[in-house]
Order: C-alpha cells, then sequence, then structure tokens
C-alpha cells in the first residue's frame, strides 16, 4: 500500500512554462516528479491544488502524491531525521542538483502524511492570490522586480478596491476567463480588496477556484479603474457582459499563489466528494450550453481594444 503525502511547496516562476507538464519545456510539475522517481524509483504523479500560468509564483502551494510506503520510512536512512524531515530534505537536494541550481527556484516546505481522505484540489476550500503592483511613485526594488509589476502612473487603490468588490459572491467568470470545452466558468469570490501595503498596490483574491487566467485578467481590468480610464462601476458592468472578447491580462510576474486553504482533517472527504460531484455536474451543465446564443451573443459594454489595459492576452495554464 502506498502512503499519500502532502507537499507544502514554493516556488519562483520566472523560468518556468507553468505548473502543468508540458513536452520539452521546464514546468515546475516536470521538475518535482523527476526528482520523485529517482527518490521513489518509479513513477509518482503530482496532484496539485492550483495550476499556474508561465511565469506566476507560489509560496503557498500544495500537491499530494502516492509513494511507496519502504521510499517514505527508509528517507532517513542512518540519521535520526523523521521520514517526513527527512524525505523533504532529500527531494530538495535532488530538485537543485536537476536544476543545477545551488539555491534551487522550487522549495519542498514540508512533506507530511496527508490525513485519510485528503485531495490536494478536492479537498481545498479555497485558494489566495495576490498581484503585487509597484506605481509611479513607489520604490523601485530591482531584488523583487520578478514579483512586482511597475507601473508608469499613479494608481487610484481606493478605487480599485471599490471597483473589486462588485466581484464576491457567486457569479459566470466568463468576461475574465478563457473557458475550456465542457468546463464552468461559475465562481465564488469569498475576498476581493486592493490597499496600499508596504509601499505596493495589492490586489488580494480569494476565491473557491479560479478558471483560465482569471485573476490576470480581473487584475488587468481593475487596472483601467485605477489608471482612472474607467469608472469602478465599469467592472460589474464587465462581469455582467459574460464576454471575453476584451479580457486583458496583465503580466503574470506581479502575481503569487499565497495560500490554499482546507477544512478540518475530519471533513477532507467529504469536501473532495463535494467538489467532485459539483465538477461533474458542471460540466455536464456546461457540454448542453456551449453553444447557447446567451454565451456567445453578448458583449462588455465597451469591447474596443483602444479601452482595454495594453497587456498581452497571451494564456499557458489555469490559475
Amino acid at each position: 500500500m502506498p502512503v499519500r503525502l502532502r507537499l507544502d511547496c514554493a516556488y519562483d516562476g520566472s523560468a518556468f512554462a507553468g505548473w502543468a507538464v508540458q513536452p520539452g519545456l521546464p514546468t515546475v510539475q516536470g521538475t518535482l516528479e523527476a526528482a520523485l522517481a529517482v527518490l521513489t524509483r518509479g513513477r509518482s504523479p503530482l496532484t496539485v491544488a492550483g495550476r499556474t500560468d508561465a511565469g506566476v509564483h507560489a509560496r503557498g502551494q500544495v500537491v499530494h502524491v502516492d509513494v511507496p510506503v519502504g521510499s517514505f520510512t527508509t528517507a532517513p536512512g542512518r540519521s535520526d531525521r523523521s521520514p517526513e524531515e527527512a524525505f523533504a530534505r532529500r527531494l530538495n537536494a535532488l530538485v537543485a542538483r536537476d536544476r543545477g541550481l545551488r539555491q534551487p527556484d522550487v522549495v519542498v516546505r514540508a512533506a507530511t502524511v496527508a490525513p485519510p481522505g485528503f485531495d490536494a484540489r478536492f479537498s481545498a476550500l479555497w485558494r489566495r492570490y495576490t498581484y503585487r503592483i509597484a506605481d509611479l511613485g513607489a520604490p523601485r526594488d530591482p531584488l523583487a522586480r520578478a514579483a512586482v509589476l511597475w507601473v508608469d502612473r499613479r494608481l487610484d487603490a481606493d478605487a480599485m478596491d471599490h471597483a473589486a468588490a462588485s466581484l464576491v459572491g457567486e457569479h459566470d467568470f466568463l468576461s475574465f476567463c478563457r473557458p475550456r470545452p465542457g468546463a464552468t466558468t461559475v465562481r465564488t469570490v469569498l475576498d476581493a480588496r486592493v490597499r496600499r501595503a508596504e509601499g505596493l498596490v495589492r490586489v488580494d483574491l480569494r476565491a473557491d477556484a479560479f478558471c483560465h487566467s482569471m485573476v490576470r485578467a480581473i487584475v488587468g481590468t481593475l487596472l483601467a479603474v485605477g489608471e482612472g480610464r474607467r469608472e469602478p462601476e465599469w467592472v460589474a458592468q464587465v462581469l455582467g457582459a459574460r464576454s471575453h472578447d476584451a479580457m486583458a491580462v496583465a503580466p503574470p510576474h506581479g502575481l503569487t499563489l499565497e495560500e490554499v486553504g482546507y477544512p478540518a482533517d475530519a471533513d477532507l472527504a467529504a469536501r473532495a466528494a463535494q467538489a467532485r460531484a459539483r465538477r461533474d455536474q458542471s460540466s455536464s451543465s456546461s457540454s448542453s450550453n456551449t453553444n447557447s446564443p446567451e454565451s456567445s451573443s453578448r458583449s462588455a459594454s465597451s469591447s474596443s481594444p483602444s479601452s482595454s489595459p495594453s497587456f498581452s492576452t497571451s494564456e499557458v495554464k489555469a490559475e
């Protein structure tokens, strides 16, 4: 019988083509699975709480993996370390070797035996992301440039915060997503705040889940408000239009997955079953409505390219 481990990870996404494995490209998942293959002497697929785009970082990513009991219990060797500590240390050493870095850009912060019923993806209650922006007048820190977007205008953080409030609750976020075939774009945003902290403008978003590039599209829209090109009420209009034709996506490097929340151990299995059932129901419903006139004909009140922030709309992976 294998043992299920929860791995708490952090990574600098600058050099990666996202979380998910892509042939011929460096990815976070590929890096960790290659190290696990050496450590466990076999294939050990990872299940992740939230896939991240190319260039997006994580401070609180969570994954689970099923490994042979022997690979886990023998990890300490002759040391007096616990199997959890030894497994994480050995995994990090293999990652560093694979990356060729003395200080690697992927770190497993902890490896623990998962409680019964734990699923990194489906047991999660919410994910929290933060997007950091240095606007006009903010200090430009070269040491933090890989994780902060620099903009040359002064942002009205209060107006952005007011606009973000309209996103809280359960909505169809089609206007902020690249929809996947058979997948729903309905999400529940639990918190949406914009504030100044430590000299930066911080956009904090917490939701049950995020669809493809949803966080970056929200930030791109809020920037139009912060720069004074749109009124705060415009964001609610974009949300209600349910059209992603004019979606403006902020650059990936300012975004960090900060934290994933889970219920009490006794509720993990029930939460996972509930999330799977909801996914299956949504997929079935979305498949029958893929070509509905409502989803294809409605557009935002202003859909011209000139009214959107001038960011790339290229996409890679799901947030």
